[in-house]
């Protein structure tokens, strides 16, 4: 009761505000069945913290720790509305789970995330030899399983020696998202320390992104995350969603459970797709997972899923014990929001400035959102925007007072080949700078055929008085302060363009130990056999030549690529006749018709043109073909002029 005393004693001193004025509260801290086979996943890399919090957390190195508690009580009596900050989750943590202060904070903040099972909640003692720790002490305070194995401790010790700057921002980050995800994972029927598994997954960070295409805190890859309700399209990307997300890996992990029988099975599902799972559960007819995982079948990152978030979920729930200092952790403060719904697409800049926010916490709130504006929307479909807690009626006010030349609306363009980016900016009327900043790229010189572009474009034609200041040329500015460049418009190049010279046909003729060696360019419609016969060589030879084996033949065929031929004669002069390039007509070599040429198996129009010295349309025409591409083997094609 000494701390509680001492409280009352300072609380006396503390002097009340004024009845007409809210309390004030200290300084809050800144802030898988789609492709069941096979889902690798790779734990996105975590982000920095805010260095602004770092610094808080530092200046708290100097007080002590009874003023740290006592002050982090005051906050909460004072406001018993306030969620609870950084500062305050910190305080918590210090005061450990038998300390009866720290829970009578959690009854005032009604905050259970941090609140161990009652029934067991002595502290647990520094662990310094995970041999002789007795997990049997801790597993009543977990609703999964948790057991101690040679790779459990293993990974244990990884996460304190060479992952500990990771896990610290795990755990750090972790506050932010264990009030949202793990009522959302209970309301859904699963265990809510499920939640451990995005931590070793992504560490809380919606923006993490693996080799495999998976994205987002659960790292889904985009058919599951499909499959699971996560809409994916040219504006969102609702696998990077927390809230979203956690409510699709609720019933996909649900899913996976049912199916194999044990949480343990259904995490190396999660990992690895319960296709493989659920067979090598048949092979060893085992649900044993520690028994399948002894056993071949298993990817080593598999065998190492379980263990590793054994050990995730011990030292976050426990990391004095396991060797973790207070101060290595900055608590970020509760995910906290308002919604609005927006019956039209927006620019963020707008929206922030009408909430009255930065850019970046819009952005924060909202990490679906792959462009610099929302979707479009309607009265009948509108879109639900996530906006820094108490600022949505302030942005309804001002939002609705907008005039035109505060707001842009946006087209989507496909880019065609031709295209440059000063052209489209100037067929929309806008700027090349505004249409690189919405759609996040920097610099943009080549743009890439069938790609889309979000453009920004102005609303209304504002004078030229209010042209400096419309929402267009602030975008422009913004841009150019964010490091954007705009090329010269005489330094881009077209859409489509090649990006160098395409070497066609003999390049080069030289003389080695007395041969004569040519270098081939190889052009559209070029096979092996034709350019054998071009140079009345063998194709083995040609392969011989170039090193190449049957698989690699096809390869070595890309338009463009360079051969060595070393021709037993003078190669065909080549000419160009209706705009194709042929071989000059030469005499038939003895076996052929000379009028009739029967297709044999992997020619081509093109090759028995090249053969015979003729063009391609002469044999359509002679023929009377218009498709080349479908045509049956033993075809008897006229290689002459009827």
């Amino acid at each position: 009761m000494q701390s509680f005393s001492l409280f009352l004693l300072v609380l006396s001193a503390v002097p009340q505000p004024p009845s007409d004025s809210p309390p004030q509260t200290p300084p809050a801290a800144e802030a898988r069945p789609a492709d069941p086979e096979d889902k690798p996943v790779l734990a996105g890399p975590a982000q920095d913290s805010d260095p602004s919090v770092a610094e808080d957390a530092e200046g708290l190195e100097d007080e002590s720790l009874e003023l740290e508690e006592m002050r982090a009580l005051e906050g909460a009596t004072l406001d018993p509305g306030a969620r609870p900050d950084a500062e305050v989750l910190q305080s918590l943590r210090r005061l450990g789970v038998a300390n009866p202060l720290r829970l009578r904070m959690l009854d005032a903040l009604e905050e259970p995330t941090f609140r161990e099972d009652e029934a067991n909640n002595a502290e647990l003692p520094r662990i310094t030899d995970l041999s002789t720790f007795d997990v049997s002490l801790v597993q009543g305070r977990y609703d999964i399983p948790v057991e101690m194995q040679p790779l459990v401790a293993q990974y244990i010790q990884f996460f304190q020696g060479p992952g500990r700057k990771w896990f610290r921002k795990w755990v750090s980050r972790s506050t932010r998202y264990l009030p949202v995800m793990q009522p959302i994972l209970e309301a859904q029927g699963m265990p809510r320390d499920t939640v451990y598994l995005a931590m070793i997954e992504s560490g809380f960070s919606p923006s993490a992104y693996s080799w495999a295409h998976a994205a987002g805190p659960w790292q889904f890859i985009a058919s599951t995350g499909r499959q699971y309700g996560l809409h994916q399209d040219f504006w969102v990307d609702e696998r990077k969603d927390p809230i979203k997300a956690t409510y699709a890996a609720a019933r996909y992990l649900k899913d996976l459970h049912a199916e194999l029988g044990h949480w343990y099975l259904a995490w190396a599902g999660y990992n690895t797709g319960s296709g493989r799972v659920r067979r090598l559960m048949e092979r060893h007819g085992t649900s044993d997972f520690w028994v399948i995982s002894a056993e071949k079948g298993l990817a080593t990152e598999t065998k190492h899923y379980v263990p590793k978030l054994i050990a995730a979920a011990l030292i976050a729930k426990h990391p004095a014990a396991f060797g973790f200092a207070e101060e290595e952790f900055v608590y970020e403060p509760p995910l906290a929001f308002d919604e609005v719904k927006l019956t039209e697409a927006a620019d963020l800049d707008v929206i922030a400035r009408a909430a009255g926010a930065s850019v970046m916490e819009v952005q924060e709130l909202n990490p679906e959102l792959r462009r610099w504006c929302t979707p479009p929307a309607s009265a009948k479909n509108p879109y639900t925007l996530r906006l820094p807690q108490g600022t949505r009626q302030r942005f309804t006010e001002n939002f609705a007072q907008l005039a035109a030349k505060d707001r842009l609306a946006f087209r989507v363009h496909r880019v065609k080949r031709g295209d440059t980016l000063s052209q489209i900016a100037l067929n929309y009327g806008t700027a090349a700078e505004a249409i690189l900043q919405m759609n996040q790229l920097k610099s943009l010189r080549t743009l890439r055929v069938n790609s889309e572009l979000v453009i920004p474009v102005p609303v209304g034609r504002p004078s030229k008085e209010s042209t400096r200041e419309s929402a267009l040329a602030r975008k422009v500015a913004q841009a150019r302060r964010s490091g954007v460049t705009v090329p010269r418009p005489e330094d881009e190049i077209p859409a489509g363009t090649p990006r160098g010279p395409v070497a066609a046909g003999p390049v080069k003729t030289e003389m080695i130990g007395g041969r004569k060696r040519i270098t081939y360019g190889v052009q559209s419609g070029d096979s092996l056999w034709a350019i054998a016969q071009r140079f009345q060589v063998s194709v083995d030879d040609v392969r011989k030549w170039n090193n190449l084996s049957v698989r690699a033949s096809k390869r070595a065929l890309k338009v463009g690529s360079l051969l060595y031929v070393w021709p037993s004669n003078t190669p065909a002069p080549v000419v160009e006749r209706a705009g194709t390039v042929v071989a000059a007509q030469k005499a038939p070599t003895p076996g052929r018709t000379g009028t009739v040429h029967s297709l044999a198996a992997g020619e081509s129009v093109w090759s028995v043109a090249q053969r015979y010295g003729i063009t391609v349309e002469d044999i359509k025409r002679w023929n009377h073909i218009t498709d080349t591409s479908r045509l049956p083997t033993g075809l008897k094609l006229t290689v002459s002029a009827p």
